[in-house]
């Protein structure tokens, strides 16, 4: 007698943490957190560095993501990044998609150039290896988004591929590379 086939599923990380480094705060967030999020993505200079974001980005899309994003159905973790005086800087998030994990972040644009995005980003998957070791986290930008790839190549990411990738802010194809981080890769700013 054959035994019955198992279907395995990816560990899941937990719920989403509250994470202190020396300047921010990262912790799960909230409904209240809307307004910030939509005045942040209603930047088309942030916004066109991602690729799921609809321009315009008003406060009822703000509401809507939020509502997925706090549900607790996904193993997702969203994190919102915040001072000391809790103001909304932007987001870092690790989800799961297709199967893999992949981390997303984006800053509100008069925060950039500060280091904060590496801090809050290397923090978040300092975390997540502690909960998930062995696991590999996929990442990625646009290639216009030299920022970006800096920061990932600080972390430790290597390039995998590179393709063109749908922005719905641009309405537009754009180069995009795709990027990997193994626990043992990774780099702590």
């Amino acid at each position: 007698m054959n035994a019955p086939l198992m279907k395995t599923s990816p560990s899941m990380p937990g719920p989403c943490p509250v994470i202190e480094t020396a300047r921010l705060t990262l912790r799960p967030h909230r409904m209240s957190d809307a307004s910030a999020i939509a005045e942040s993505l209603n930047d088309y200079q942030v916004v066109r560095m991602l690729a799921r974001v609809p321009v315009p980005y008003d406060r009822q899309d703000a509401t809507d993501w939020l509502s997925r994003a706090t549900s607790g159905i996904t193993p997702d973790w969203s994190l919102a990044i915040t001072t000391g005086d809790d103001v909304h800087l932007g987001v870092v998030s690790i989800e799961l998609r297709h199967g893999l994990w992949h981390l997303g972040y984006w800053l509100n644009r008069f925060y950039w150039g500060k280091g904060l995005m590496s801090e809050a980003a290397g923090a978040a998957i300092e975390r997540f290896f502690r909960r998930m070791p062995q696991t590999e986290l996929h990442s990625g930008a646009f290639a216009d988004n030299a920022a970006s790839l800096r920061i990932q190549e600080k972390l430790g990411f290597s390039i995998l591929r590179c393709g063109d990738l749908y922005s719905r802010a641009r309405n537009a194809v754009a180069p995009h590379i795709e990027t990997r981080l193994t626990e043992a890769d990774f780099r702590r700013p």
